[in-house]
């Protein structure tokens, strides 16, 4: 297991500048870096991999970035903006060295408002089928997507760990995985242990941070119990903070922070790993 940090605690979009983070990640003892990608062509993949290299991080997942006009359950040119787009990413998770994309590849964030049954399984079969074609891509680079389940309020799609094993069974292939984050899990599921153990070995990647977004361990959240949820399914993925203040503020409106929840990005980022070592090891 290794710990990791999500680059939107302090920078967006991520650009080639954005790389100076990584010596001040290494020093304050992450293993990894989760890499926000908003637009393909805001890095070189290959200056991104030298400066990584030369903090010793690896790039341990791609957060995807699914906003207007990425969504494969959206009209035709959504889908596709959305299937360019992780091609896109994909490539440069090959320069980058990089295992998975993760985040919630099913739908354009914020879609909500329900759907009938009836249209609710149309838009079903929409996302399996655009899945299966962009897992087929992955599949030939060695690569994983990894879908997150996200609260009712940023999605009225996929919503919990059942879902998306559903997805992940109707589709059929070996690059797709769950991802798992605490915050949402919070909203969503009753017991978050419980969701861990039920995604077993299908649990590619996990999130951890507090119950309001903030600094994991400072919160109501079973932390005890996730951790032996985790050991109980032999996840050895990487575990990383995905947390946010109002400094970056494109992806503070994004996500509805609206308050100093913590200090600063560094003290969720210092505090919270801290925690976790202690935690999870």
């Amino acid at each position: 297991m290794r710990f990791g940090i999500n680059t939107f605690l302090f920078a967006s979009p991520f650009t080639n500048e954005s790389t100076k983070w990584f010596k001040t990640f290494r020093k304050w003892g992450f293993q990894t870096v989760e890499i926000a990608i908003e637009d393909p062509a805001d890095i070189d993949p290959h200056h991104v991999k030298a400066e990584l290299d030369a903090a010793k991080l690896a790039c341990g997942s791609i957060c995807g970035c699914f906003g207007e006009g990425r969504d494969l359950r959206g009209d035709p040119e959504e889908q596709e903006g959305s299937l360019e787009y992780m091609r896109q990413v994909i490539d440069h998770m090959t320069v980058l060295d990089c295992p998975r994309l993760i985040g919630p590849a099913y739908s354009r964030v914020g879609r909500i408002g329900g759907a009938e049954p009836a249209e609710y399984r149309r838009q079903w079969r929409t996302v399996v089928r655009n899945l299966k074609k962009i897992c087929k891509y992955a599949e030939k680079r060695g690569k994983e997507i990894c879908i997150e389940p996200l609260n009712r309020f940023e999605t009225d799609f996929i919503n919990t760990c059942e879902q998306a094993l559903q997805m992940i069974k109707d589709v059929g292939s070996p690059a797709l995985k769950i991802h798992l984050d605490t915050f949402h899990m919070n909203i969503e599921e009753k017991f978050q242990p419980k969701a861990i153990r039920k995604a077993g070995k299908l649990l590619g990647h996990f999130h951890a941070c507090g119950c309001d977004r903030g600094t994991p361990g400072k919160d109501h959240i079973d932390w005890a119990g996730i951790a032996a949820a985790l050991k109980a399914v032999r996840y050895d993925g990487d575990v990383v903070i995905e947390s946010f203040t109002p400094d970056v503020k494109v992806i503070a409106k994004a996500a509805a922070i609206w308050r100093q929840i913590e200090p600063s990005g560094e003290d969720i980022a210092r505090k919270g790993l801290a925690f976790l070592k202690r935690t999870f090891k």
